[in-house]
């Protein structure tokens, strides 16, 4: 299968770089089961400004935190806010060595990741940096804090850990929430609609070139995952280590205990609303 045939049209590699008009890519280099090929950090600006956003920082990782600000540099660009879309570590380990680097404030949903007077993140918020505009979008779910922005110039959804460019993403129990991670996807997909945003820039993985057909897939394997914990309950196996080794047996072990994460919120669910 060709990646024009997956969800959401992933592109063929994550590209570093130019990605949009107004988006950059600086590929973090922390690859893994989790991180994919590693933490995309977004360099966002208006063109023929000189001043720039960057989203998600990543690791504290001193050469990559640095090549992020040369290449801002190379751009003419000055990094002036930074944007968190969730307090994991792989996006936000490196907030405070960056702000010193920069001297940029940085913004986010949680008050503990926010440094410098440039306040937090809530529904409804436009940040204005150097005549760009980004819409900030709550998608609790994967994590209490999980932003995503929008920039409705390019058409775009920085999604953050929400929705990945290659797989899926976990609901990182119990700081995660089952229902609020679909509400999230589904206040994306109105989003996605309404605006005509057409490209997905997520916290790891490739470009997702179809944005409602990446979201659609997530509602339907979710729905689809759900119903197989629900059976798997039904069938005598009742903690999660036991779910996940039922459900997730052609999966590679060694993704079990993230798996055991969204089984965990899955059960928390279905218990809450009287399904088992």
């Amino acid at each position: 299968m060709t990646n024009a045939a997956l969800p959401g049209r992933p592109r063929e590699a994550v590209t570093a770089g130019r990605i949009t008009e107004r988006a950059v890519c600086v590929l973090a280099p922390n690859p893994g089961h989790m991180t994919l090929d590693g933490t995309n950090t977004w360099i966002v600006s208006e063109p023929g400004s000189t001043e720039a956003v960057v989203i998600d920082p990543g690791p504290h990782d001193e050469e990559h935190l640095r090549n992020v600000v040369a290449t801002a540099e190379s751009l003419g660009l000055s990094i002036c806010l930074t944007l968190l879309s969730h307090g994991h570590g792989d996006h936000s380990d490196g907030l405070a060595r960056f702000a010193e680097l920069t001297g940029a404030p940085v913004r986010a949903h949680d008050p503990a990741h926010r440094i410098g007077e440039a306040g937090g993140l809530s529904a409804g918020d436009v940040v204005t940096v150097g005549g760009l505009a980004l819409d900030v979008v709550p998608t609790p779910g994967h994590t209490q804090d999980s932003v995503s922005f929008v920039l409705p110039a390019d058409g775009v959804l920085f999604s953050g850990d929400t929705v990945l460019g290659r797989g899926t993403s976990i609901v990182a129990h119990p700081d995660g929430r089952l229902g609020d991670y679909l509400d999230s996807l589904r206040a994306l997909r109105e989003l996605v609609v309404g605006e005509g945003l057409t490209t997905v820039l997520p916290g790891h993985g490739p470009v997702l070139d179809d944005a409602l057909g990446v979201i659609d897939y997530y509602l339907v394997h979710r729905a689809n995952r759900l119903a197989q914990v629900e059976t798997a309950v039904e069938s005598g196996h009742r903690t999660a280590p036991e779910v996940v080794a039922h459900v997730y047996a052609d999966v590679d072990p060694a993704l079990w205990p993230a798996a055991e994460l969204s089984v965990r919120a899955q059960l928390d669910y279905l218990t809450e609303h009287g399904l088992i």
